[in-house]
């Protein structure tokens, strides 16, 4: 996928692609490295240099980026006196160091100094920088991380340093149970224009611009599968309208200005109590660009006069004017189209006979060889090679049946609890919650009893101080009789099994999935249940997805290939899942037979599982007669009228005009309806121009549609179209 993504990021206007680099994926053990396939960085930055781009590395290797353990590699945690991201001699080097340097106390402040004289020493030839580091020592670049660094950004702390903002949040990563988090592309764009003109910005990343999957175990601590996925490039690699237009747009216009910019810092001048002019060219006699700046919130235009010349401002935006006189772009007026994106079931798991079952065995006390008289850790004993660690002991009871009170208290994230082989409680913690407790009244036969707990982990946590101390895992057992009162089995005899039975025979793998008996898809829903099943890659070349809506939590493999953990269980405050379709690359599906295993904790139904491919089905356009029109039109023609531009996926046409509006419809692409002002043959005219066709254009003018609907009402057109 790399060069498609690459390339719709140039075509998008983007100069340089930013990577961080994954230590924990490239030397999983001491000494042992791994740069193939998917984690051979130097093909990926040659991919970037052949078309053109340049690369920024963070090369970390501690990056944090909701990746488990930071990019930390497990093994790390048993040198001997390690303390990560200090002045340590075990491990040094950093990334986004500030926020936490005052953990570390005197130990903090070396070790920037210490880090900053390494990297130059390197004599790499490149500038280095140092993400939110406000002191970082001369000649390093200290950058601005964030959503608004336009507002927030101190600046460079040297005069011959340039002002660089190193991440452009264009969402937010999400957590299971929490909701997406959404930026607009105009408040974007204004962010970005901004830091142009209050911070002299010459260097902006957008994080993320394609953010993927994290497949497998990568995600940290309660992240989703799925990662910024609202991002320009989707977590599929198709093109999201409207941003990856405004921002090409954006991208565009300021380039039109970038002589003037990077060669004389501009001269700002008030233009209001809210409202601010900061011009590039105009003391030295160059030619003259100016950026245009309304900071007001009000849902208000704001007329400004700028040269001799009135504007109108749409409230917290900024218009770029080129020549000092034309404005080429505002950030408020999104003149690109907007898609929808749609899945397509293309194959339904849904009759038992086409799945295969395997129940996960619930180890016995006496068959663990792993011992300890007291609850041991979970990541230190498991050494992240698995989610999973079983906790198990064996009790005798002298009398009859007796009801007990049991009381667990785990450190995250998830805990399932047996008695005898029958689960008796569960509970999971949540983001920056992790501890929790489980409590649940159990019956104790005569003789012995079987006490077991499942604790799983959702990732290793990514940021913070002091990594190498955090603990998870059961931490307190206790068992509350009304005969002999309250018993604590915190230290006491427990046996532990590292993972699943499933995982150490590597059942989901295309070439071990034969090393379990599988039985057939029972009527009876069972925790811990492998499920197998089989099915042919879909026709074409549309993104391939997994529905799991039915299922409850676990992970997915496609051909022995970790998909990611999933967890639909877990809702919103909607009563929603917070992902419900899991990304299949192409590249891991054969033309047939592909071999689809699924390991579910809880009680889920393989039944409602399906298939499906993800197209964008529908775009829209919505422009006023105030909206720039293209910049490639200014260069050809000079002013022109704005118009309507809408362009189907590659392979599709414009197949049924779902709504058209020229006059003044009521809302945007997003909700519209028919206003008070609208010409009755606008959808005539748009089928006449789009049916058909991959692309069409539709002018913004009363000529195009017979005549003005409504004389002195300024007017809008609104087009919202299906491709097939």
């Amino acid at each position: 996928m790399w060069p498609s993504l690459i390339s719709k990021a140039k075509q998008g206007g983007i100069d340089v692609i930013e990577t961080y680099v994954f230590w924990n994926l490239h030397e999983p053990q001491p000494g042992q490295y791994d740069f193939s396939g998917r984690r051979d960085i130097v093909a990926f930055i040659k991919q970037i240099q052949a078309q053109g781009l340049y690369a920024c590395l963070r090369i970390g290797p501690y990056i944090e980026a909701e990746w488990t353990y930071g990019g930390f590699p497990f093994w790390l945690h048993d040198v001997p006196g390690i303390v990560y991201r200090s002045d340590n001699e075990p491990f040094k080097i950093e990334n986004e160091y500030q926020n936490k340097e005052k953990s570390f106390g005197e130990k903090g402040p070396p070790y920037v100094l210490w880090a900053a004289k390494m990297a130059v020493e390197l004599e790499t030839g490149v500038p280095w920088i140092m993400c939110k580091q406000d002191d970082a020592p001369d000649p390093i670049i200290n950058t601005c991380n964030g959503r608004a660094c336009g507002e927030t950004f101190k600046g460079p702390n040297s005069p011959n340093k340039p002002s660089i903002w190193t991440e452009n949040w264009t969402s937010f990563y999400q957590v299971y149970g929490e909701n997406a988090k959404y930026r607009s592309a105009e408040e974007m764009a204004y962010q970005v224009a901004l830091f142009i003109a209050r911070k002299n910005g010459t260097y902006i990343n957008y994080y993320m611009y394609h953010g993927g999957t994290n497949f497998g175990r990568s995600a940290a601590e309660f992240m989703i599968t799925g990662y910024y996925d609202q991002a320009p490039l989707d977590e599929y690699g198709l093109i999201s309208q409207p941003k990856w237009g405004h921002f090409k747009e954006l991208h565009a216009a300021v380039k039109l200005c970038s002589e003037n910019i990077l060669s004389t810092f501009p001269t700002m001048h008030s233009l209001g109590p809210l409202q601010e002019a900061y011009v590039y060219g105009e003391d030295s006699g160059t030619k003259c660009s100016a950026l245009l700046v309304n900071t007001d919130h009000s849902n208000r235009n704001v007329t400004v006069q700028f040269r001799n010349l009135t504007y109108q401002l749409p409230p917290k935006s900024i218009s770029i004017l080129h020549d000092c006189k034309t404005v080429v772009f505002n950030t408020a007026k999104v003149s690109t189209q907007f898609n929808t994106r749609t899945p397509t079931t293309v194959f339904k798991f849904d009759r038992a006979e086409k799945w295969e079952q395997f129940h996960e065995i619930i180890p016995r006390f006496d068959a663990t060889t792993l011992r300890s008289q007291t609850l041991l850790e979970q990541t230190n004993t498991t050494k992240d090679v698995s989610d999973y660690l079983w906790y198990t002991t064996s009790l005798e009871q002298e009398s009859e049946e007796q009801q007990v009170k049991l009381s667990v208290k785990s450190l995250g994230h998830v805990l399932h609890a047996f008695v005898n082989g029958h689960l008796v409680g569960y509970g999971h913690g949540q983001f920056r919650k992790t501890s929790f407790l489980v409590e649940s009244t159990i019956s104790l036969n005569k003789g012995k009893n079987e006490i077991s707990f499942l604790s799983a982990t959702i990732g290793l946590p990514n940021s913070g101080a002091f990594l190498e101390r955090r603990s998870l895992g059961v931490h307190s057992v206790m068992i509350q009789n009304d005969n002999r009162g309250l018993k604590n089995f915190t230290d006491f005899s427990w046996g532990y099994q590292v993972g699943l039975l499933g995982e150490k025979l590597q059942i989901y793998s295309s070439e071990r999935t034969k090393s379990v008996n599988w039985s057939k898809l029972g009527s009876s829903k069972l925790q811990l249940t492998w499920y197998k099943s089989i099915f042919d890659a879909p026709k074409g070349d549309d993104p391939v997805t997994l529905n799991l809506g039915s299922m409850g939590k676990g992970e997915a493999w496609v051909n022995g290939q970790s998909i990611g953990r999933f967890w639909l269980s877990f809702h919103t405050p909607q009563g929603v899942p917070s992902q419900t379709w899991y990304n299949v690359p192409r590249s891991f599906l054969k033309p047939k037979d592909n071999v689809l295993v699924l390991f579910e904790e809880e009680i889920g139904n393989p039944l409602g599982i399906t298939i499906d491919t993800i197209s964008i089905t529908k775009v829209c356009g919505h422009v006023t007669n105030s909206n720039p029109p293209p910049l490639n039109s200014w260069r050809k023609h000079g002013r022109i009228r704005p118009k309507v531009q809408l362009s189907c996926p590659p392979r599709r046409k414009i197949s049924k005009i779902l709504f058209a509006s020229f006059g003044n419809p009521i809302g945007d692409c997003d909700d519209y309806d028919i206003g008070l002002c609208h010409s009755s043959n606008s959808k005539a005219i748009v089928e006449k121009a789009c049916l058909g066709k991959s692309k069409c254009t539709i002018a913004h003018s009363s000529k195009k549609f017979g005549g003005d609907p409504c004389p002195g009402i300024s007017k809008s057109l609104l087009v919202d179209v299906q491709c097939k």
